[in-house]
């Protein structure tokens, strides 16, 4: 429930011992309130306000609104961070929230291999040309990047804030929580005062979930012993195309045939309404082409400040696939050269990304700039290879290269000519098989 109190709301959580019959008023109270109007659980609505994307605000709402009613999200077995599907008051999932303070080298992260990995051999894991513990920027950046290009292979993915008790806390949060709760029991007058009663949001990405995916090994591995139809096969190298983009620019260290989903349904036939006589006799009225579509998730470990030049490589895995070696497409040229080649749109670009990682308590100019400059030179060679007509493969076997903009005029101002330094990268990881 919440209580007003002058301009504070303070958010009071469920006794343990009143749980079951709290989850059912609850309930009730929800059938006579729209979601739109509902004050969750993750503090004001202000905190999760999508002012130019209501349809998504309306969906994270829906997450709000089941947790309170005691839907918690479920931790996810796979992975290695704090990753929890998130359900609406249907049971049904809607969305993906990965807390910051649970990534893989967070400090809560629920998984403790990745802080075995750190302990026991801190070089050969972790990525040292990742900013630590903002792969929740990343995934919403991947998801901003794939909007601006209109690529449309991210499930739309942004920075909220929720509250769960199955998140993983602190022991000392928990008993604070506690002990307002405690409080406001036994002295209500006292306990009112409090800003907030209950466990503190968590800040984290939070991507839309995608239905009847599943992981990109498992289809190509079917694909390679059946042949896809010419028509569906052109359309699945166009997506692919996407993704290759997508990965390239952003230099997704992640890529793995796993953490992108493909979404195949068969050709139906269908037959026309007649009687049992006439349908003996009839043929097929129509049958549908088969239907393809990729999402690209998992894009938590993206936006390096500089190229990997340390102990491994991080390639693309799917620079090993057969779509790979085919020349992109007319249809991928047309809908990118023109904007890759406006600078105007690429700086747009990367002041869109220094408005999401800002928000950030660790944000640093000087390394968001390292960021952007390793992205423009990424553009740079996409735009290059587009042009010439080269494969996947021969994209990414070009000299990497990044983008600095002249330190005088870095900010926010534009000069009506602003220079940029190329420079290559001459150091190679110990690792560049892997």
């Amino acid at each position: 429930m919440a209580e007003a109190n002058g301009d504070k709301t303070t958010i009071v959580e469920k006794d343990p011992d009143n749980a079951v019959s709290g989850k059912r008023s609850s309930v009730s109270a929800q059938n006579s309130r729209n979601i739109e109007d509902y004050e969750s659980i993750s503090g004001p609505i202000s905190y999760n306000s999508f002012s130019h994307d209501p349809q998504f605000g309306a969906i994270v709402r829906e997450g709000e609104v089941a947790i309170d009613a005691g839907i918690e999200p479920k931790l996810s077995a796979k992975g290695t961070s704090g990753c929890y599907f998130v359900k609406n008051k249907d049971q049904k999932i809607i969305g993906v929230f990965k807390p910051k303070d649970e990534e893989p080298y967070g400090q809560l992260n629920p998984k403790w291999t990745k802080w075995m990995h750190k302990l026991c051999c801190p070089c050969c894991f972790g990525r040292s040309c990742l900013v630590p513990n903002q792969g929740y920027l990343s995934e919403a950046g991947a998801s901003l990047v794939d909007e601006k290009l209109g690529l449309n292979v991210v499930p739309k993915t942004k920075v909220v804030r929720l509250a769960s008790e199955t998140f993983n806390y602190s022991a000392i949060d928990r008993a604070k929580a506690r002990t307002k709760r405690n409080i406001y029991n036994r002295v209500p007058i006292v306990g009112k005062h409090f800003n907030r009663i209950g466990l503190p949001p968590k800040i984290g990405s939070f991507q839309l979930f995608v239905n009847s995916y599943k992981d990109a090994d498992y289809w190509l591995r079917r694909f390679d012993n059946e042949a896809l139809p010419e028509s569906t096969a052109k359309h699945f190298q166009h997506l692919f195309e996407r993704v290759v983009v997508l990965d390239y620019i952003i230099r997704n260290t992640d890529r793995g045939n796993d953490n992108w989903l493909i979404r195949y349904e068969p050709a139906r036939a269908n037959i026309a309404d007649s009687s049992r006589e006439e349908a003996e006799d009839s043929e097929w009225s129509m049958v549908s082409n088969p239907e393809i579509s990729v999402a690209a998730i998992d894009n938590g470990l993206a936006f390096p400040f500089k190229h990997p030049d340390e102990w491994r490589a991080y390639p693309y895995h799917w620079a090993w696939l057969p779509q790979a070696k085919v020349p992109f497409s007319s249809e991928i040229q047309e809908l990118l050269i023109p904007s890759l080649n406006d600078m105007n749109f690429v700086q747009d670009l990367c002041d869109d990304l220094y408005d999401l990682f800002k928000n950030d308590k660790g944000f640093d100019r000087h390394t968001y700039e390292k960021q952007m400059s390793v992205m423009r030179g990424q553009i740079l060679n996409l735009h290059q290879a587009l042009k010439d007509g080269k494969s996947p493969v021969q994209l990414v076997q070009m000299p990497v290269v990044t983008v600095e903009r002249n330190k005088s005029v870095v900010g926010r101002t534009r000069a009506d000519s602003e220079i940029f330094t190329q420079s290559f990268s001459h150091r190679a990881p110990f690792f560049s098989w892997c």
